[in-house]
């Protein structure tokens, strides 16, 4: 592996625990977060967080998301059963966004909600209890956001119609479209970048995440 593909150190940031209360048309729901892995295991997934691979294997993958010590999870539960998940984890070696070694970028890996909970504001309320964490605001965070991870089947939608939902939700958390040259986004229309500098990031750390997004043009 290259000096360009190590991990960044662990961030010194620790994980401020935020929950709240969420009335959805199926009932209440409690979104919390990030949470370990030790209460990860004692809960079961939904059948229908199956987007990216079977719902036990996403499970075993969220609890090895939260032993990292970046890892955030954040999720939506009844009772028990978890319904929505988000994930923040530093960006896969192998991708340009690890480049850059920054210990101050996430990328958001995975939002999902259970087809039966969806369209009650589940998406937005993991996104704001992950933001009621003060430490979020010393982190660029990333969304690679593709066509194909889209279940496009479930929701009736066509790509520009789910696009458009994907930019609303991101947005309630002020992320906004970044162009880039990288070529798996620029690979299909409807695929982009989003981002959301927090406010305490350094401007030499702003820089460095504009110079990955734009390697082979000047920066727009």
């Amino acid at each position: 592996m290259s000096n360009s593909q190590k991990l960044p150190e662990a961030p010194p940031h620790p994980k401020q625990y935020h929950a709240k209360i969420l009335t959805t048309p199926r009932g209440d729901l409690i979104v919390e977060g990030p949470v370990p892995s030790q209460t990860l295991r004692s809960l079961v997934f939904h059948e229908g967080l199956n987007a990216f691979r079977p719902p036990d294997r996403q499970h075993k993958a969220l609890i090895h998301i939260a032993d990292l010590p970046e890892g955030r999870i954040i999720i939506a539960r009844t009772q028990q059963v978890v319904v929505g998940y988000v994930t923040f984890l530093y960006p896969d070696p192998l991708e340009r966004w690890s480049q850059g070694n920054m210990p101050d970028l996430l990328e958001l890996g995975a939002i999902e909600v259970a087809a039966p909970y969806r369209n009650g504001g589940v998406s937005k309320a993991l996104l704001e209890v992950a933001y009621m964490d003060e430490a979020m605001e010393n982190y660029i965070v990333i969304s690679t956001e593709y066509y194909w991870h889209w279940d496009l089947d479930g929701t009736g939608l066509n790509v520009w119609e789910y696009k458009e939902v994907m930019r609303k939700v991101m947005g309630s958390v002020g992320m906004e479209v970044y162009t880039t040259d990288d070529p798996e986004i620029c690979s299909h229309p409807a695929n982009m970048l989003m981002a959301r500098i927090g406010r305490n990031v350094p401007p030499e750390s702003i820089e460095n995440f504009h110079r990955l997004r734009l390697q082979n043009r000047p920066m727009l």
